[in-house]
């Protein structure tokens, strides 16, 4: 099974999380943040339409790295993995989590927050956590306290990342990438106005040129 950081291999560490209300928006918002520069996402299942955002957009745009986001059933992992999903991504984990991702040999980043999840994530073999809700958890500071009893792990923090504080995240030791959903706000996509998509991904993959 690949590892997250084998999937997005040749990728910008920036993951753009999209919730998607309408499936015909899938496709504009996946060229229009590309454009800027961003080529990871992770669609959410947080309602019906993620997993036919993931095959459109993997169909149409192979290129892209495409994953599916807010597991929280062990289900899942084989509808995802059939939708075209490159990985999967938690807000947390759980054992039955972890056998699902093992079984489907799915590239898994679950959810740790705590000491005692990140030695759970650490018992099961997992190097990367994704670190959610980010900034209401203790945010930039609290990841880089962690990198002391916990030197092997990087994280990906997500949760109130946006341009604002991205290039900190980036920037620090023991983070390997960061999510965010400032990229395609609900109500940019609603006005379909992708330009601005454009602009904002453009704002985030320009900080990374200094770090």
């Amino acid at each position: 099974m690949q590892s997250i950081t084998q999937v997005m291999r040749g990728h910008k560490p920036v993951i753009a999380v999209v919730t998607i209300v309408h499936p015909a928006h899938a496709l504009s918002i996946a060229k229009a943040l590309n454009k800027g520069g961003v080529s990871i996402l992770e669609f959410t299942l947080r309602n019906k339409h993620g997993l036919d955002a993931i095959k459109i957009v993997r169909e149409e745009m192979p290129d892209l790295c495409v994953g599916a986001g807010t597991l929280i059933k062990p289900a899942q992992f084989a509808t995802t993995k059939k939708a075209g999903a490159q990985f999967s991504v938690s807000p947390g984990l759980t054992p039955a989590l972890i056998r699902a991702a093992s079984d489907q040999q799915t590239p898994y980043l679950p959810g740790a927050t705590t000491p005692s999840e990140i030695m759970i994530g650490i018992e099961n073999g997992f190097s990367v956590l994704k670190f959610f809700p980010a900034q209401s958890s203790g945010g930039l500071n609290f990841i880089k306290d962690l990198a002391g009893p916990f030197p092997e792990v990087k994280f990906c923090p997500t949760g109130g990342v946006d341009e604002s504080n991205i290039h900190r995240y980036l920037s620090t030791d023991n983070v390997l990438c960061a999510g965010t959903s400032w990229l395609t706000p609900q109500k940019l996509v609603q006005e379909e106005n992708w330009e601005e998509l454009t602009r904002r991904a453009r704002i985030m993959t320009k900080s990374l040129a200094v770090i």
